[in-house]
């Protein structure tokens, strides 16, 4: 599959070799590395400020010799440059009897546009306005160059004419400003915006540019391009590192540390991942620009690359477990936000309510665990004895010893108040009262085990004049795997938009924290516990026999649907493109393909147990919540979905 059919687009920026005041050696380097990125499929590239000349110049801006021999350069550039690569090259251009600090965009021998630096420096190591003008002092709409007459404005943008891309450019300085050219730019519909810069490297300078160009792309919705100057400039009072970065709604893709020239940094940027944010923000353009931008169509040609494998085609990482932070220190920080959001939620609730007592069902499962644990915190929040929380458990016809064991070993463990109620004979009881042979193990024979829990639950929140707490989490949800008024009911649901992935990560977090050899041993056997429901009876041997992800396929493949069709919009083609590279080395593409199509159909048809969901606290960017994060009909159709994934075996 082609990449760029999915939303990407192949992105890369070029630090040259560079002689200072050398336009012929510097374009020769500039078309060097031009064919190198061209030659990696980059369909962009973004090479820095006053690339052609050199930035540390000085005075010799102001020798014609200097200038007549960058703009003869730039004619060659025209003339070299790989077919369909689109470039932004910088050079001083002196037009309305001005030197103006330019970004020259052009592509397939055209020139599309010249923008000018809007904020020149004129402070500490920078004394721009030495030489160059601002772009708000120019006189002229148009002018000639290279042998066209092309535009010639900071209000200038690209439209790609057979996509949703569209460009925009600022140079070094505009970033800095408090409102940079590049916010207008963006409310004008720019999605991706390339800066050339020559920005110095002083001790902590880094740190700050890194974000400061996040940050830019995430309050603009957009991808940024960040191309800095070299080693190659001269060092006579300032020393310039190259330090450029590719950044994509807050989150930094590519970074090159200090390094001599020349330097290429290659990655896909997903625009429709972009315009899907956009869309989600509805007050994006509440507040439309006060500027009038002018737009310049160009097209990128056909090409046959990136077929083959998915593997082959993206340059990006992607994630298979978009819910857990990538390294350790986010993760531990991360951990301790979602565990005191869910925490503070219910004893917030607790509070309001006037209880001090809750009850929940404790199975030996993970997510009931996980529950446990947060209801502990929630008291010790409200200065409540861990007695208080009735921890109840409910052997019932499918229920193992060893999660009856960590069941008792966590609730001793954590000093809360231990009840046992084995359900078989209730459900005898309530079988023979319905007709139900007990010998066929149907769904019927499963939820009376699960509504007779409930209804225990629910009885005894009475007695005690408490809460019953949900177990029940974001990934069963998405899939309906949940008794409709059984374990999908609660009056405080904890867990709702935590998904498995994320549950099986907290619950780790907390055991290697606990301090109490019980409980962690309790918590990592619990790990290493196969995900069941345990409603039907066990094998011979005393095992688990119901193993949910055998039943509807394994959860982080779940999550990553979910995530990806929620959060991000996807298609399910999309979505099946980024599965194979991320689960590579774990999943066929059949078995990806064959749980995507459960997800689809099990997401839709289930949205009517979503639709009367308990109350519950939102931890992340995706929930599923019927009052805030999604609203569905509940017999919406899934055909169109499954229908883009058949589509792809013609």
């Amino acid at each position: 599959m082609k990449t760029e059919n999915f939303g990407f687009i192949r992105v890369g920026i070029g630090i040259p070799h560079l002689k200072v005041a050398d336009p012929v050696y510097n374009a020769a380097q500039i078309s060097e590395l031009a064919w190198a990125l061209s030659a990696q499929g980059v369909r962009i590239a973004v090479f820095p400020e006053l690339c052609v000349t050199g930035y540390t110049c000085g005075d010799l801006f102001q020798q014609k010799q200097l200038l007549d021999g960058a703009a003869r350069e730039l004619r060659r550039l025209l003339q070299e440059a790989p077919a369909g690569l689109l470039m932004a090259v910088g050079l001083p251009l002196a037009i309305d009897n001005q030197l103006f600090n330019c970004a020259v965009i052009l592509q397939n021998g055209r020139i599309l546009g010249v923008v000018p630096k809007t904020y020149i420096p004129n402070y500490s190591e920078y004394y721009e306005k030495r030489w160059f003008a601002s772009a708000s002092t120019r006189w002229s709409d148009e002018i000639s160059l290279g042998g066209q007459v092309v535009p010639f404005s900071e209000r200038l943008l690209f439209r790609e004419v057979h996509s949703d891309l569209c460009i925009g450019v600022e140079i070094c300085e505009d970033l800095w400003m408090p409102i940079p050219p590049s916010s207008f730019q963006a409310l004008n519909g720019a999605n991706l915006i390339l800066n050339l810069s020559a920005s110095n490297d002083i001790a902590g300078k880094r740190q700050y540019r890194r974000e400061l160009v996040a940050q830019q792309s995430a309050r603009t919705v957009s991808a940024y391009i960040y191309a800095c100057a070299g080693t190659d400039e001269s060092t006579t009072d300032v020393v310039y590192g190259g330090h450029s970065l590719i950044a994509e709604n807050g989150m930094l893709l590519e970074e090159q540390s200090m390094d001599t020239a020349p330097l290429q940094i290659v990655t896909d940027v997903d625009i429709e991942k972009l315009m899907h944010d956009r869309l989600r923000q509805n007050n994006w353009l509440e507040k439309k620009s006060p500027l009038n931008y002018r737009s310049v169509d160009f097209s990128f040609p056909e090409r046959s690359v990136s077929e083959g494998t998915a593997s082959d085609g993206l340059l990006r990482t992607v994630d298979p477990y978009p819910f857990i932070p990538g390294t350790i220190e986010d993760r531990d920080v991360r951990c301790r936000e979602i565990f005191t959001i869910q925490s503070t939620g219910l004893s917030q609730r607790l509070q309001k309510i006037g209880l001090r007592k809750v009850v929940l069902g404790i199975s030996g499962g993970l997510d009931s665990t996980l529950a446990l644990l947060v209801s502990c915190a929630a008291l010790q929040r409200l200065g409540l004895p861990p007695e208080n929380i009735i921890g109840v458990s409910m052997p019932g016809f499918g229920t193992t010893s060893r999660t009856y064991g960590n069941a008792l070993k966590l609730m001793t463990g954590l000093g809360v108040s231990v009840r046992e109620i084995a359900i078989q004979k209730a459900c005898l009881q309530h079988f023979a009262d319905i007709g139900q042979d007990p010998a066929l193990h149907d769904v019927t024979y499963e939820n009376v085990q699960a509504r007779e829990r409930t209804q225990l639950l629910m009885d005894i929140a009475n007695q005690e004049n408490a809460i019953v707490v949900g177990t029940g989490d974001l990934s069963e949800l998405a899939l309906g795997w949940a008794t409709y008024n059984g374990d999908h009911m609660s009056m405080y649901a904890v867990n709702v938009s935590v998904p498995k992935t994320l549950v099986s990560y907290l619950v780790r977090w907390y055991a290697e924290r606990s301090g109490r050899t019980e409980v962690e041993g309790a918590l990592l056997d619990i790990l290493a516990t196969p995900v069941s429901p345990e409603l039907l009876p066990p094998s011979a041997d005393g095992t688990i026999q119901q193993k949910t992800e055998e039943v509807i396929g394994p959860y982080e493949l779940h999550d990553f649907f979910l995530y990806h069709m929620v959060r991000q919009g996807f298609a399910p083609r999309k979505i099946l493109y980024l599965a194979e590279i991320a689960f590579r080395e774990k999943f066929s593409a059949s078995e990806i393909r064959r749980w995507l199509q459960l997800f689809y159909r099990r997401f839709f048809t289930q949205q009517f147990k979503r639709s009367c969901l308990p109350d519950g606290p939102k931890v992340g960017s995706v929930a599923l919540s019927p009052r805030g994060d999604w609203r569905m009909p509940s017999d919406a159709s899934y055909t169109l979905w499954l229908q883009d994934l058949e589509d792809l075996n013609e």
